[in-house]
């Protein structure tokens, strides 16, 4: 018979988009008993994570939990639950991920129109809100955080035009959720999705969403009991009803309310990681972990410029968290990507469709954002640019990286 030895994965410096390290006090929450999902003392575990969650979110949403699986089933959950099958949904796209909200809004039966940006950039408010005037949209769903471009899309203008013409605004902060401000509530967003393997440092497994009372009352026009759990009528509402049972948000909420709702069996560990990590991201505070992450893109930032490379993207749109950097001519990317993982335990990320073989994207999030990761990926990076006869000033990328540091008093 087969024998199998004991897991034992490598220790890595993540330095990706996502997902990132996993704080240890997160991994050690893991590990505690597991509750029965009805168990008193579990959900009072729930309702603390809702608590946390509209703090992290900045609202006063009744409605804020996540939602079991990676952050792609929370985008999926909103859009399948507030999208009904011929609903008007305009989708600005400035990356790859904006394509994927396109191509759910289709799956939905959506009548789709997408607004598209040259990759590295992100769209004027008066380009959406034109294109909202032309179309007249019930759905707008956009991206807030487009990690396969590094760009950061404004949010507040958008929001208080979706609202002027009662259009809902549904958001992709996957990306962004901890690690850069979300202002859910003054940015008028009925809908935003958040991830937990980026900025919050916690495993994929969960997305936590949140929604408003505008949100909840076509849920509600859309609710079907489950067969199996109904006492009473079959549907609630008269808006055709939503198209799957695991990501129906209008039962997961009756699962996530006092009502208690039998509607999957949670994740017990999962929300444990959750309920730490955004415990210790509250801890942290916000505006001080907003900083944090600033302070490290500046270094890092310097560290790249002192050592000759190149940033792609327009510099007014960056993404705090991810930098995308220009593949030096000459150099093999994946060959560099490669050593930095096999010779010093770093990770960075590649890059997709238009952009696949010309940029490097590295992260700086959550637990992975500290002071001697930058330190110890510049570098490595020098070191293995050399190594790939790449030419550039040595020691020069650390030492202006330090420089920041220094600067900041760290």
């Amino acid at each position: 018979m087969k024998r199998y030895e004991d897991l034992s994965p490598s220790l890595r410096c993540i330095m990706t988009p996502g997902p990132v390290e996993v704080d240890p006090r997160v991994l050690r929450a893991m590990s505690f008993p597991v509750l029965g999902q009805f168990d008193p003392e579990f959900t009072g575990i729930m309702n603390e994570t809702m608590e946390m969650l509209r703090e992290l979110f900045a609202t006063g949403n009744q409605w804020a939990y996540p939602v079991d699986g990676t952050s792609r089933s929370g985008i999926e959950a909103v859009m399948v639950s507030l999208i009904a099958p011929g609903d008007r949904v305009l989708i600005p796209i400035f990356g790859r991920f904006g394509h994927l909200l396109h191509e759910i809004a289709e799956r939905c039966g959506a009548e789709v129109q997408v607004i598209e940006k040259t990759w590295g950039s992100v769209f004027d408010a008066d380009e959406v809100i034109a294109a909202m005037d032309s179309f007249k949209p019930q759905v707008v769903a956009i991206v807030h955080g487009e990690t396969s471009t590094g760009r950061v899309q404004p949010l507040a203008e958008i929001g208080r035009a979706c609202r002027e013409r009662d259009a809902l605004l549904i958001v992709d902060a996957v990306a962004t959720i901890g690690g850069v401000p979300v202002e859910t509530d003054a940015w008028m967003l009925d809908a935003v999705i958040g991830g937990t393997q980026k900025c919050l440092s916690v495993p994929s497994g969960m997305a936590p969403v949140t929604y408003n009372a505008r949100a909840e009352a076509k849920l509600l026009a859309r609710k079907q009991v489950e067969r199996g759990l109904r006492t009473g009528s079959e549907r609630e509402g008269g808006l055709p009803p939503v198209r799957s049972n695991y990501l129906d948000l209008s039962m997961l909420q009756d699962y996530w309310s006092p009502l208690r709702l039998n509607h999957h069996t949670e994740m017990t560990s999962m929300l444990y990681a959750l309920r730490e990590g955004l415990r210790l991201t509250l801890e942290e505070g916000l505006a001080p972990r907003f900083a944090r992450h600033k302070l490290h893109e500046q270094a890092l930032l310097a560290g790249l410029a002192a050592m000759g490379l190149e940033l792609y993207g327009d510099p007014a749109s960056k993404l705090t968290v991810v930098t995308c950097v220009l593949i030096p001519e000459g150099v093999d990317g994946e060959a560099v990507r490669s050593m930095l993982l096999e010779r010093f335990g770093i990770e960075i990320a590649s890059s997709f469709g238009p952009l696949k073989g010309l940029i490097w994207r590295i992260g700086t999030m959550g637990f992975s954002c500290r002071e001697n990761n930058v330190l110890r990926l510049l570098g490595a990076l020098e070191a293995v640019l050399l190594r790939h006869g790449h030419i550039l000033p040595a020691g020069q990328g650390v030492q202006a990286a330090l420089d920041v540091y220094e600067a900041q008093g760290g």
